[in-house]
C-alpha cells in the first residue's frame, strides 16, 4: 500500500470506512467541484463512494491508476482526493487529477498533493511526463497546476467531455526535475 506524506497531510488509498466522509465531502463540494467533475453532485451517496473505491483498487491492481484520499495527519479529516491515472507505461506518461472539499480549498492542499504525486510518479513509477488537464474556465485547477510547477503547453480544443459536452482544456506538463519542491519530502511507501 502506497502512502505519501506532504506538508501536514497524507495521501493514502481509500478504504471502505472512508465512504461516509467521502460522501459528505462530495455533497459539501458539489457547487465548486461539480461543475468540473460531474461525479460530484448534491446527492452523492456512500454507495457511490464504495463503488469508486472498488474502481480505485482495480486501477491500482492493473497498474492503470493510483488514486488516493487526501487526509489531515492531525485529525484524519478527509480533505479530498488526488491520483495518477490513464497511465501509459509504453510512453511513461499519465494524467494527474485532484479535488479538495469546499471547506478546505485555497489552503495549498491540492498543489501539495500534486507535487507529492508527481514526485511519486517520477521516482516510484518511473514516469517521464505527467499531464494536468484543466477545463478552460476552471481557474482554480489551472492555478494549482501552475503552483505545482506545471508548464502550460496549449489550449486543446474538445479535450474533455463534461456533462456530455466537449470542452477545451489547458494542458500542463510536469517532467522530472521541474516539479516545484514540496514543503516536506514524501514519507515513502510501505507494502
Amino acid at each position: 500500500m502506497h502512502r505519501i506524506g506532504f506538508q501536514t497531510n497524507l495521501l493514502r488509498p481509500f478504504v471502505d470506512r472512508d465512504a461516509p466522509d467521502f460522501a459528505r465531502a462530495a455533497r459539501e463540494s458539489f457547487g465548486s467541484v461539480g461543475p468540473w467533475l460531474p461525479w460530484c453532485h448534491a446527492s452523492y451517496t456512500e454507495q457511490e463512494a464504495l463503488d469508486w473505491f472498488a474502481r480505485c483498487r482495480a486501477g491500482e491492481l492493473s497498474g492503470q491508476a493510483f488514486e488516493f484520499g487526501i487526509f489531515s495527519t492531525s485529525d484524519g479529516e478527509l480533505l479530498g482526493g488526488a491520483g495518477l491515472n490513464q497511465i501509459n507505461p509504453q510512453h511513461g506518461i499519465c494524467n494527474l487529477g485532484y479535488w479538495v472539499r469546499k471547506s478546505r480549498q485555497r489552503q495549498g492542499i491540492a498543489s501539495g498533493s500534486a507535487r507529492a504525486l508527481a514526485q511519486f510518479g517520477f521516482d516510484s513509477l518511473q514516469l517521464q511526463r505527467i499531464e494536468i488537464v484543466a477545463a478552460f474556465g476552471n481557474e482554480p485547477s489551472a492555478a494549482v497546476a501552475r503552483k505545482a510547477g506545471g508548464q502550460l503547453e496549449c489550449l486543446a480544443r474538445n479535450r474533455l467531455r463534461i456533462g456530455g459536452v466537449a470542452v477545451a482544456a489547458l494542458v500542463f506538463s510536469l517532467v522530472p526535475g521541474q516539479v516545484a519542491a514540496p514543503v516536506a519530502a514524501p514519507a515513502g511507501r510501505s507494502q
